[in-house]
């Protein structure tokens, strides 16, 4: 039986199930393909499907390889097995997508650890699956290029930093603590993967008075259960103490270190950064929190552990490099095949003195990163992860091109090659194949041509500095070929070698901090604009403080009511120095947050702007005694915090309140919510189910939707996309909404699901009509489409590759939109009716039209429809002129030969005429023709105003014979000196000339130096 919308309603109904409570803390407009409910499995099907590959053991890298026991798919999937397995008991978790588009804190995945972030920081909503996970396990896919984490330069230099990893990981959230994870990380290594003990050394935090932290005596202890006390040693915090952040959830961490020598102490070389003596796996305490006052307990300890895949591997597989491992042999061969330079030798540094081998792990890494990347969402273009990943597109191009001597494009044929070789376990990759291939292929080609400039810009600053006796490459400049021109540090850097020349690093990171420190102080002055007061934010700590103090989570399910003023109790009141204590109170004009029993504003989420309004105070008498200006209202968790200003009267925890949304202003972002889904169906209809959601804003002016498709929309797609949306307006449809388990949900049909998205469960549905639109969404909305009175797209544009954004408008600013628009079609019709022939302007009212229109603001597929029309109004008035045009040269000619003649006869040698055919290049040169032909010993000027007695442009063309020319009586210079008087140029042979002047309102003054001209070369009489 087919699952519809309104079959579950109706079932639910009868059962009498969905209680309103049951809304509380769901996210908002989570819009994608059904498909991609499928990428983001459950569970039990991602566990189903490690174990499927869990005894393959020719993996797809062993084409004329040995066989492997410890392929990379039997490594990944005994990890989660054995983690999965009793007494053990972690829920297998998917990796999350290696770009997530939906956490703008981060560029890419850098950790197992960052989609459990809402965990460790307290903000997990109580509804989520997370909210119930006591232990979980997994590959991340990860990315270490850009931010805290970036190991992007290091690639190719050595044979164990990758762009793209995959990151193996535990975690206890509140539940086991060191004991369990030490212990257990043993048996595995040991026992399950068979590595050597006596290879094993491991680490422990031995403390820091600075911190005030004392050694962390208990793991050290756990690990000399295992091993002997040399090979259990103490290191500082750079290397075992871990933190997120400036602040948030930190704690001291154990590694384990795998020596690939053995039978030897190697205890010195632990954390040395030696090629034979490598971390695999770091163990992380999660037992403090930092904020501005220091280091605080936190009230539930966590383990968060994560170990590099291919690292392990090359233990397993006895391997001296991680790229020289069963995944990494197929994108070899590929490389091999293109490249020039010979097959990979596995050298490094010094050794590598022609940087073969640098670049083909360069080159392989990066298309690596790039297939995973793409696959996932992201993609190249000037901002954030996007130009991240040009980046590593452009450094793997260079050295493909440079180093190996391949072809240009060459990235876009390895693209294939990892889709082979991963394709199985991440079939994202296969379903995105194309799309990688042809980003990819796009990239490389604009390369091509910033390489060109980048190369010659460098050359020019050699010159430069060569000639100021000079050898420093400024950071300036270097951050200039790196911002603008696309060039890594390490080409410049590798250049200015070249040229005996060094880079200024240190201006260059100093550059690239200023610009990243512009970067945030342009968000914090976004947030702060209108005079909103202190951006505030509850982490970890706020929230189990909260929870200590027995605040139990705000009840939120009234801001799904209209037109109320809820009765609620301050239970916190925040500041930018922490909780207010039980007697302190905030005093007027102070910027606070309050944290409320119950609240009626909508917070922030999933793209739509929170509730304003205000939050007045009462007295015990029930009398208003002060107002609280809400200007922001966002979620932690459990607890929603209410953020302004104080406008009157003092408050503290405790006080009685009213919350009074603002609902007009939710009137206005309603609708263009609910017109969000309306916009997100219809371009499914018009362009097709692969369009995917990138983004989204609601507020009270408008909404913009972001969405994944190659190129602009035509015209055609544009207005069936509007008219969709119109219909719906027109046709009154029902907008309704209910809570359903999860499950039940994901099979409505044509359901819609965000990839990497953790829905609550139960989730909220909102559905527009029968058959228009069904979403999982906790956002407000209209109760019938006919409240947003009217619809208009009035933009389409690009956001970055393969991302285009719509924006639209309803209610009154779409009806203005529309009124404007029925004004520009009277106008263009207008001009449609006029006879070209006899309107002379015509082309120019067209253009003047074309430009207003451009500038208005009305419906983007109606200025289409309107540019199209005013176009044909344009060609039609040109080519009227040019009919004209050729009248009037025909006549002029008739009128020029008479002249001529007459002239001839008379025995004049030089003739200016002025003559009447525009600024119309052809028609001058009928004339000069017509001249040569009739007097081929006389020499000829042309005058003629672009339009006649109009005092503007006037054109000047001269034909000299040449016996006269050689003679000193030159055409350029007689053009010259014509035009002089009226402040025109003009140039050209001795023989033949042209020029014009801007501006000329005494043709006559110029005839009359024309003649003076050729009296003075001696030429006979007068001109007619």
């Amino acid at each position: 039986m087919r699952l519809t919308f309104s079959t579950f309603l109706a079932a639910a109904a009868a059962a009498g199930s969905a209680s309103p409570r049951t809304a509380m803390f769901l996210r908002p407009c989570l819009a994608f393909a059904p498909r991609t409910l499928h990428r983001r499995a459950s569970p039990a099907a991602f566990s189903r499907a490690l174990s499927s590959t869990k005894e393959d053991v020719a993996s797809s890298s062993s084409e004329g390889d040995e066989e492997i026991e410890w392929t990379t798919d039997r490594v990944r999937s005994t990890f989660v097995s054995y983690f999965e397995s009793d007494p053990r008991s972690h829920t297998p978790v998917p990796s999350s997508p290696s770009a997530p588009l939906t956490d703008p804190t981060l560029l890419f995945a850098n950790a197992g650890m960052n989609q459990f972030k809402p965990i460790f920081l307290g903000r997990v909503d109580p509804s989520s699956p997370l909210a119930s996970l006591k232990r979980a396990a997994n590959s991340q896919k990860c990315i270490r290029a850009g931010g805290k984490h970036n190991d992007l330069d290091d690639v190719g230099r050595d044979t164990y930093h990758h762009t793209f990893f995959e990151m193996l990981g535990s975690w206890s959230f509140g539940d086991y603590f060191k004991k369990e994870a030490i212990g257990w990380a043993w048996d595995l290594l040991t026992a399950t993967y068979g590595i050597d003990g006596d290879r094993l050394y491991a680490t422990y935090f031995g403390g820091d008075e600075s911190l005030g932290l004392e050694a962390d005596l208990e793991a050290r202890d756990l690990w000399l259960e295992f091993l002997p006390e040399e090979r259990v040693i103490a290191c500082d915090a750079k290397d075992n103490f871990w933190e997120m952040g400036e602040t948030g959830p930190c704690g001291p961490c154990s590694e384990i270190h795998y020596d690939r020598i053995g039978n030897r102490d190697a205890s010195s070389l632990v954390n040395a950064d030696h090629p034979d003596v490598i971390e695999i796996w770091n163990i992380v305490f999660i037992q403090y929190n930092r904020d501005e006052g220091g280091l605080t307990s936190l009230p539930f300890k966590h383990i968060d552990t994560g170990m590099g895949l291919e690292r392990l591997v090359s233990v397993l597989q006895d391997k001296a490099s991680n790229y020289d491992i069963d995944a990494f042999a197929p994108l070899f061969r590929a490389i091999e095949r293109v490249s020039k330079a010979g097959p990979y030798g596995g050298l490094v540094l010094e050794d590598d003195a022609t940087l073969r081998d640098t670049a083909y792990r360069a080159v392989a890494d990066h298309a690596r990163t790039l297939s995973f990347a793409i696959a996932d969402g992201a993609v190249p273009n000037n901002e954030g992860r996007g130009y991240v990943l040009r980046r590593i597109l452009r450094r793997g191009a260079r050295y493909g091109q440079q180093i190996l001597g391949a072809d240009p494009g060459f990235m876009t044929g390895l693209i294939p090659v990892v889709v082979d070789t991963f394709g199985n376990t991440y079939p994202e990759l296969i379903e995105k194949k194309d799309e990688i291939v042809e980003i990819v292929q796009e990239e490389e080609r604009a390369f091509a041509t910033l390489l060109d400039r980048g190369i010659k810009f460098f050359e020019e600053l050699k010159i430069e500095l060569n000639a100021a006796d000079e050898t420093k490459v400024t950071g300036d400049k270097a951050f200039y070929l790196y911002d603008t021109l696309g060039f890594p540090i390490d080409l410049t850097e590798q250049m200015a070698e070249e040229a005996g020349l060094i880079v200024d690093t240190e201006g260059f990171l100093n550059a690239m901090e200023e610009q990243k420190r512009r970067s945030r102080e342009a968000r914090r002055a976004a947030k702060l604009a209108g005079g909103a007061g202190q951006v505030l934010e509850l982490i970890a700590e706020q929230t189990a403080f909260l929870a200590d103090e027995g605040v139990e989570a705000t009840d939120d399910e009234f801001k799904y009511e209209w037109d109320v003023g809820t009765s609620a109790t301050v239970k916190a009141v925040f500041t930018s120095d922490g909780f207010l204590g039980a007697d302190d109170e905030a005093a007027e004009g102070e910027s606070v947050g309050l944290v409320l029993d119950r609240t009626s504003f909508y917070a922030e989420a999933g793209g739509q702007e929170s509730d304003l309004g205000t939050i007045e105070i009462l007295t015990s008498d029930g009398e208003i005694a002060g107002k609280f200006v809400v200007n922001d209202v966002q979620s932690y968790g459990a607890y929603i915090l209410h953020t302004g200003i104080l406008a009157s009267g003092s408050l503290q925890a405790g006080s009685s309140v009213t919350c009074r949304v603002d609902y007009d202003r939710r009137r206005s972002v309603a609708p263009n919510h609910s017109m969000t889904h309306v916009l997100n169906a219809a371009l499914r209809k018009v362009l097709g189910d692969t369009v995917e959601q990138r983004g989204s804003l609601c507020n009270d002016e408008k909404l913009r939707f972001d969405f994944s498709h190659k190129k602009a929309m035509t015209a055609k797609q544009l207005r069936s996309t509007e008219e969709y949306c119109k219909a719906a307006v027109e046709n009154a449809e029902p907008v309704t909404a209910a809570v359903m388990p999860l499950d039940e949900a994901k099979e409505i049909d044509g359901v819609r699901a965000v990839f990497g998205e953790v829905y609550p469960d139960p989730v909220r549905v909102v559905s527009v009509g029968e058959e228009t639109s069904v979403e999982f969404c906790g956002g407000t909305h209209l109760s019938n489409t006919k409240e947003a009175e009217a619809f208009a797209l009035v933009e389409e544009s690009a956001v970055a590759k393969g991302i285009r954004r719509i924006t639209a408008v309803t209610k009154g600013a779409a009806l203005e939109a529309i009124e404007e628009g029925k004004k520009f079609e009277e106008r263009v019709a207008s001009l449609e009716q006029l006879d070209p022939s006899s309107t002379s302007d015509l082309d120019k009212q067209a253009g003047s039209l074309r430009k207003d229109l451009d500038a208005a603001y009305t419906s983007a597929p109606l200025k289409a429809t309107l540019r199209s029309r005013i176009e044909s109004i344009q060609k039609k008035a040109v080519d009227a002129k040019k009919r004209a045009l050729a009248q009037r040269v025909d006549k002029v000619l008739n009128v020029v030969t008479a002249q001529i003649e007459e002239a001839a006869g008379a025995g004049k040698t030089a003739l200016v005429l002025e003559v009447d055919i525009g600024a119309d290049s052809k028609a001058s040169q009928k004339v000069l023709n017509a001249a040569k032909k009739l007097a081929p010993d006389m020499a000829f000027m042309g005058l003629s105003e672009e339009e006649n007695g109009s005092g503007g442009k006037l054109a000047c063309f001269a034909a000299v014979p040449e016996a006269m020319a050689e003679g000193g009586f030159r055409a350029d210079e007689w053009v010259r000196s014509a035009l002089g008087v009226c402040g025109g140029r003009g140039g050209g042979k001795p023989d033949s000339a042209q020029g014009q002047a801007k501006e000329c309102d005494d043709v006559g003054a110029v005839v009359k130096q024309a003649d003076l001209f050729a009296a003075e070369k001696k030429a006979e009489g007068p001109s007619v």
